[in-house]
């Protein structure tokens, strides 16, 4: 697999989507196959985040200040030498962080926030490929209510529809780097290990355009 990823020039691959979407688990499971280091969000950290679930317009530009930072500062470690000698996989891109920012923020509390994140991306590493896993809000809101976090409680199914739908919005645009578009709605990677074993195949199987489609229900209509 290592010689596959290499010869596709895939030594950085983070995979992103929704809240709900899977993708630290798909992260996890792809680290794992690949022998990679794992770089995880660690949202947990952030003291305003519950609050902000709980009164958003009181608490989104402290929770969004705290995760452009604490986001800049774990993936500034990232450095040439490290993504040369060894794999990495990341259940998160920097650039995501402004879909919050947007989406939450008040004009003047983005202007703050823009002056701010604007210096700050110049010295991030740009992943070689992201997976967006593309979801439905009925199918995130199912996997939130199965995961029962304390913290997610009160998120409502108002906020995860313009959530998704700013994701859908942004990454439909992304430029950035290679980027493959999966149609998550009717497989299970965790607990159907040939749904992983496929995405698997597509991401190293053949040369990586710079943007790429992939829907499983189609290729398992087909079978």
């Amino acid at each position: 697999m290592n010689n596959n990823s290499q010869s596709n020039n895939l030594s950085y691959i983070a995979v992103e989507g929704v809240i709900g979407a899977g993708k630290t688990s798909v992260a996890s499971m792809l680290a794992e196959k690949l022998n990679a280091k794992l770089v995880l969000e660690s949202f947990e950290d952030n003291p305003f985040l519950e609050k902000f679930y709980q009164k958003p317009e009181d608490y989104a530009f402290r929770t969004q200040m705290f995760f452009l930072l604490e986001r800049f500062t774990q993936l500034r470690e990232l450095n040439q030498k490290e993504l040369f000698n060894n794999y990495i996989v990341a259940d998160y891109i920097f650039e995501k962080d402004k879909i919050f920012a947007y989406l939450n923020l008040s004009d003047d509390e983005l202007k703050i926030y823009e002056h701010i994140a604007q210096g700050l991306d110049k010295g991030i590493v740009v992943p070689d490929l992201v997976i967006y896993l593309q979801s439905s809000v009925e199918r995130l809101m199912a996997n939130i209510r199965k995961r029962q976090r304390d913290i997610e409680k009160e998120m409502s199914e108002e906020y995860i529809s313009g959530l998704n739908e700013a994701y859908n919005y942004f990454f439909s645009r992304y430029k950035s780097s290679k980027i493959m578009i999966v149609n998550c709605e009717e497989v299970d990677f965790v607990n159907n290990p040939a749904d992983f074993d496929d995405l698997v195949n597509e991401i190293f199987g053949s040369e990586m355009s710079a943007v790429k489609y992939y829907n499983p229900s189609l290729r398992k209509a087909a079978q």
